[in-house]
């Protein structure tokens, strides 16, 4: 039977109405706090500094003092773009001798010592996602200074031990990002495995898989849109790299390369009408509304709503797309309680095919074809995705918080979004295609709980924290198919197969875990050592159509952490290490012909060893890694003819990553890194492939973007990356390779007042010499191979009413 659904759209559509009675009723001239406020649209030339902060103070409504001697003699930069007060404060002071305290409205700048002006500020650990609790923007305000880690709360860059970064609002709209992995090709240690504009984005970091249903909203599972997940309504977009299951449990598909988190927007303090009209290759058209509002005597509540829609034809032949979204985002902060309540519904369609995985069944890979070829013409899919999700925490003392979240999503699919394979393609391009037909349904509920407690014994602090966390999970699915034969290069347009009329249940999945960690801090915070371990449980049932009960899985695993981070000269040099470990559901021996047959397997426990350094000057921000990941599969040994399976199978990345981020110079940004990476199948069944590369992991890859403000135009914006990968294997053997590839995308935006109105203009255009190429593998088992996108201009324009 069924489980009873919800409708968050009525919800989301009163808040929406309430929001536009509030645009209308509700005083523009609302104080911002520096912290917590919307960006503002600026264009301030090179001018002296005392004159430079005057009109800041004007423009953000700041309370702004400083000593007449100490501006003396100097000039500011020229300043343009969307930037909050406090990323404009951090441009016109650098490299000045002059930092900015704030308090509130009243910021005062003064002479400070290089080790205050270069340290990046503390963040407040808090499991709470307020504007006001999330760390702010970096220099350059494309990534923020700190991200959440788990349990542990929001963390800054230099006391995390781990790699992350968390990629900030400015930067999603100022790159016109639609999807989370639009934002996440910033990152040198991510790729995608699948093709540019399939239904379904997936993820690979550091060599292993993190799928579309492993994305968290504010550190819970299963309650992210399914496919893609709109970006309009986010604040941030954060990545923690490697297996956390300490941290943040373990995620429904399993994924063990890195933890993606999503933090909704929340109303700031100064009122905000903002529309957005963007047009794409090649003729999507799309508009959006971001409104938000503070109100109560002390703007204890505040209420944002988001809403996106978007129409029209793509880069792929034949095929239009249609996507509709809305959000609302409601929140409390009080002194001892703050609480959040989110609602979404988000509904993408597609008809006239969709982007295709390439299956070879040959050593002699043929050439990519073109990106706006058309395997599956014909071929339609509609993604819905709905929740509403809780949170709050409370200051029970100073020593004492207690915080709880409570979510439901559900989601429902049909038409032709899975499966979307070229099979078994020749070396002329010959292969076997299949339609396929589905209907189905994922139901999630997702809860947690804890405790975070300060104290001190023997000089030591110490910040325990007790995090529970459950996530149920009901799936159901029916599959029509047909198969077809085609090339490539030339394809038929094969008929769509009918959906089927229903989809029963046929799987049930619970995820339940506890886990305690404590964070000490020794010799003034110089030294933070974090110990922990969480206690998860895994129960899966599969089920007939008939609903009998085919299959039932129900192991637990303990995982252990330990993390240093040390700051032996200072703030702005961070040492890290870590040892964590990553679960994903172990397999159960199917084989009919082995002597343990039926054997069911402890979840497999992926560990992580990492090494790392952490450096800035307060506006340019670089982490240097080293890391071992291994992960361990199901094999066979023995007999052939009667084999022993075992979990002793195992893939190993070891590599070197360096990250950068921040202000370069004064008016050029840059955002990136690159990556060194040797993957090995260090034991496979029989042996056969030992010392083999592994699939889907190149040696190289590396991503490094760059902005410079131009000085000849003020608020004229240039902007470039590119993006490489290195050759790499699509099977275990070694015998099937994919050449390496390089992308540039290249963009502008122009800030300006249209009307007396904050206006931004942007133009974008990715894969800028349109090159044709496979990038990357889409599976560990399958030669399967992903298509890179095909160029496309974006173009938009934002106006803040």
């Amino acid at each position: 039977m069924r489980r009873a659904r919800f409708t968050p759209a009525p919800l989301a559509l009163a808040a929406a109405a309430v929001v536009l009675n509030l645009a209308s009723t509700l005083p523009a001239q609302a104080q911002a706090s520096t912290t917590a406020a919307a960006p503002l649209t600026l264009d301030l030339p090179a001018q002296p500094l005392g004159q430079a902060l005057n009109e800041l103070a004007r423009r953000a409504d700041l309370q702004l003092s400083f000593p007449a001697d100490a501006v003396a003699g100097k000039t500011a930069p020229a300043v343009s773009g969307r930037l909050t007060p406090e990323q404009a404060l951090q441009r016109l002071l650098a490299g000045s001798g002059l930092a900015a305290t704030v308090d509130g409205q009243r910021v005062v700048v003064k002479p400070a010592d290089a080790a205050h002006e270069s340290a990046l500020p503390a963040v407040k650990a808090s499991a709470g996602a307020l504007a006001s609790e999330l760390p702010a923007a970096h220099a350059g305000g494309q990534v923020a200074r700190g991200a959440r880690v788990g349990a542990l709360g929001n963390l800054s860059v230099m006391d995390t031990p781990f790699s992350s970064v968390a990629y900030t609002a400015e930067l999603i709209a100022e790159q016109q990002a639609r999807s989370v992995a639009d934002v996440l090709v910033n990152d040198p240690a991510t790729r995608f495995t699948t093709s540019a504009g399939h239904a379904y984005e997936n993820f690979r970091v550091r060599g292993f898989d993190v799928n579309a249903g492993d994305l968290a909203i504010d550190g819970m599972y299963g309650l992210a849109p399914v496919g893609h997940s709109p970006v309009e309504y986010l604040e941030r977009v954060e990545l923690l790299k490697g297996p956390s299951a300490l941290f943040s449990g373990m995620p429904p598909g399993g994924g063990v390369g890195g933890v993606v988190n999503l933090v909704p927007k929340r109303a700031g303090d100064e009122p905000l009408t903002r529309a957005t009209f963007g047009v794409q290759s090649e003729s999507q058209a799309e508009l959006a509304l971001d409104l938000g509002r503070r109100f109560g005597e002390q703007k204890q509540w505040g209420l944002r709503v988001n809403t996106a829609y978007g129409d029209g034809d793509t880069t792929l032949d034949e095929q239009s797309k249609k996507r509709e979204f809305l959000s609302a985002a409601l929140d409390f902060r009080g002194e001892a309680l703050t609480a959040t309540l989110d609602a979404y519904t988000s509904t993408e369609k597609f008809d006239g095919g969709t982007p295709a995985m390439y299956w070879f069944a040959t050593t002699d890979i043929p050439g990519a074809p073109d990106p706006s070829t058309n395997q599956f013409r014909n071929g339609w899919g509609e993604l819905k995705s709905k929740a509403v999700i809780a949170r709050a925490e409370y200051a029970i003392n100073e020593q004492l918080d207690a915080f709880a979240g409570l979510g439901r999503r559900n989601h429902d699919y049909s038409g032709f979004i899975n499966g979307t394979h070229a099979r078994q393609i020749a070396a002329n391009g010959d292969y076997t295609g299949r339609m396929v037909g589905q209907l189905g349904y994922s139901d999630s509920s997702s809860a947690e709980a804890g405790l975070r407690a300060r104290f001190a014994t023997a000089g030591v602090r110490h910040e325990l924290v007790l995090h529970a966390t459950r996530l149920t999970q009901e799936d159901g699915s029916a599959v029509n198919m047909a198969t077809f034969a085609s090339n490539i290069y030339r394809p038929v347009t094969p008929t769509m197969v009918a959906v089927p009329g229903a989809a029963p249940k046929t799987g049930e999945t619970t995820l339940d875990s506890l886990a305690l960690v404590d964070t000490l801090s020794f010799l003034d915070d110089r030294l933070r050592l974090t110990l922990g371990a969480r206690h998860q449980g895994v129960e899966t049932k599969s089920f007939a159509s008939t609903g009998a009960l085919t299959a039932h899985y129900d192991e637990s695993a303990l995982t252990p952490a330990v993390a240093i981070v040390a700051k032996p000269w200072g703030q702005n040099i961070s040492l890290y290490a870590n040892y964590v470990q990553g679960l994903t559901k172990g397999d159960t021996v199917t084989d009919t012909a082995a002597t343990n047959y039926q054997q069911v397997f402890e979840p497999y426990k992926t560990e992580q060893m990492e090494l790392g350094v952490k450096w800035t000057t307060g506006t340019f921000t670089n982490t240097v890694s080293l890391f071992e990941i291994t992960k361990p599969t199901m094999m066979a040994t023995g007999s052939s003819a009667a084999p022993t399976y075992s979990d002793d199978a195992e893939k190993r990345v070891r590599g070197v990553e360096w990250n950068s981020f921040g202000e370069l110079a004064r008016g050029l940004r840059v955002l990136g890194g690159a990556s060194w990476n040797q993957g090995k199948l260090t034991k496979t069944a029989y042996g056969q492939y030992d010392g083999n590369d592994a699939v889907g992991a190149p040696h190289w890859q590396g991503n490094l973007g760059a902005e410079w403000d131009t000085s000849w135009l003020p608020g004229l914006t240039l902007s470039a990356r590119l993006a490489a990968t290195s050759k790499q294997y699509l099977d275990a053997a070694n015998t099937q390779r994919i050449p390496g590839w390089s992308q540039i995308d290249v963009g502008a935006r122009y800030a300006t007042r249209l009307m007396g109105r904050p206006t931004q203009w942007r133009l974008g255009v990715n894969n800028l010499f349109d090159r044709h190429y496979y990038a990357g593998s889409f599976s560990d088992s399958t030669p399967i191979a992903t298509l890179g996108p095909k160029r496309s201009v974006a173009a938009s324009m934002t106006v803040d009413f």
